[in-house]
């Protein structure tokens, strides 16, 4: 959801406020529709407000979420090269290592290389014949490194001297990966529910402080007319359907 989008929605709140306190001053605003009174026009403030703070809440523990999720997943690639490195040169089955090469495609974000295609003005391979992949989750990132540990713990001459290598020290980091993408999908969550609430409060059919603030105008309108300065006040003061 974009910046300009959430501060539509706070315009929209704090009008509301500017035309409580402009209709308060009104000596004939008498409206004999509840949720126009007064007192419903605060109490629908006092909601808004609350329900913004409580979007923006969740949007911060989402947003520290995602931010922790990328610290935990910055050196899985750089790692991941680094294991693929050393089992160059164990002299491994062919099978084995294009298996392990695979995975570290699929992490790094990248397939296989084609075969190059011959460019027909030179006769060399073409450039640019890698193909990325890079729509990858960070959830199946996680899945094909712990395939990639579980074919490490098969390789018999996989005993890295780097202790960042050793499969002691590769298993509780995969494990990290995997727990650092609970509380980001968790976090959402509760963002969607907030923003839900949010958007009944602001623009529900009928009930909305959207159709709220319009329909104060039109009793300003319907007790002072069309040409009094008491209407346009109220009309000056703008309210937005704003994107959800």
């Amino acid at each position: 959801m974009s910046s300009n989008s959430e501060v539509g929605h706070a315009k929209n709140v704090a009008n509301l406020q500017k035309l409580i306190e402009q209709v308060s001053v009104y000596t004939l605003y008498n409206p004999p529709v509840k949720n126009l009174q007064i007192s419903e026009l605060q109490s629908l403030y006092t909601t808004a407000v609350a329900k913004l703070a409580e979007v923006e809440e969740k949007r911060t523990a989402n947003k520290n979420a995602i931010t922790q999720r990328q610290i935990t997943f910055e050196k899985l690639k750089p790692i991941c090269t680094r294991i693929i490195s050393l089992l160059d040169v164990l002299a491994l089955p062919e099978g084995t290592l294009n298996h392990a090469k695979t995975l570290n495609r699929s992490i790094q974000g990248k397939s296989k290389k084609p075969k190059p295609a011959e460019n027909p003005d030179s006769g060399q391979p073409a450039t640019g014949s890698q193909i990325s992949t890079s729509r990858q989750s960070y959830t199946q990132q996680a899945e094909n490194f712990g395939i990639l540990l579980q074919l490490l713990a098969t390789i018999p001459s996989y005993k890295p001297n780097e202790d960042d290598l050793k499969l002691s020290s590769l298993t509780p980091y995969q494990a990290s990966l995997v727990s650092a993408t609970q509380p980001v999908d968790q976090t959402e969550a509760e963002l969607n529910v907030r923003l839900i609430e949010r958007n009944q409060i602001l623009y529900a059919e009928e009930t909305g402080l959207y159709i709220i603030a319009q329909n104060v105008k039109k009793y300003v309108k319907s007790i002072y007319g069309a040409t009094s300065a008491e209407y346009a006040k109220v009309l000056s003061i703008k309210f937005k359907m704003v994107p959800k």
